[in-house]
């Protein structure tokens, strides 16, 4: 049935989904918790459910740019912040798939500066999304870009320390090859958030 109501469209449904969409995202680093804690198939399990809602949600927000005539934001720029967004449980599936067929003394190996760095990325992201319906002042957002900027630079600085130890210890090819792709994934991860944020400055500079 045709509704008019839906093709005007109110601002708030799109600001939802987006929340959402960074609620998952969030998930899927909190798993990433217990995924390193306790290693499982169930934890696979749960990563692929959290990708799948995340790729549910973008999928309604990319039906409702086509069937909305009057969109809060523009339409490239909601796109661009669900892409981003979608991009972070999709890759931490892919590192819980990889991690879980590691042998145990791969598995065994810390990631938790990586971890940390995440969630402080993560938590800093979520709430720039949610401050979006806001009108957010540009200069209080561009303050938390500037954090996930810093936690950027610091995962790269640990991934720089991480190698040169890897290089010189005594392991095994196979420890080598598995763990620098790991360690690649996280860093993948955190340069997600980084470009999400980058998209948020974007949208609060163009309609500040």
């Amino acid at each position: 049935m045709f509704s008019l109501q839906r093709l005007v469209g109110g601002g708030d449904v799109f600001f939802d989904l987006l929340e959402r969409s960074a609620a998952e995202a969030q998930e899927s680093v909190h798993l990433l918790a217990k995924t390193l804690a306790s290693p499982g198939a169930a934890a696979l399990d749960s990563s692929v459910l959290v990708r799948r809602k995340e790729e549910r949600i973008t999928e309604e927000l990319q039906e409702l740019l086509i069937t909305t005539f009057v969109t809060p934001l523009e339409r490239e720029d909601i796109d661009a912040l669900a892409t981003a967004l979608n991009k972070i449980p999709r890759t931490l599936e892919r590192f819980t798939e990889r991690f879980l067929i590691c042998p145990p003394r791969v598995q065994q190996a810390s990631f938790s500066r990586q971890t940390e760095l995440l969630q402080s990325s993560m938590d800093t992201l979520l709430t720039m999304v949610r401050d979006l319906r806001t009108a957010p002042d540009l200069t209080r957002m561009k303050e938390r870009n500037d954090k996930l900027q810093y936690l950027e630079g610091e995962a790269d600085k640990h991934m720089i320390e991480l190698l040169q130890r890897l290089y010189k210890a005594d392991h095994d090819p196979v420890s080598v090859v598995a763990l620098k792709d790991l360690y690649d994934l996280l860093e993948k991860v955190i340069d997600r958030c980084r470009d999400a944020g980058n998209v948020i400055v974007q949208i609060v500079l163009k309609n500040s």
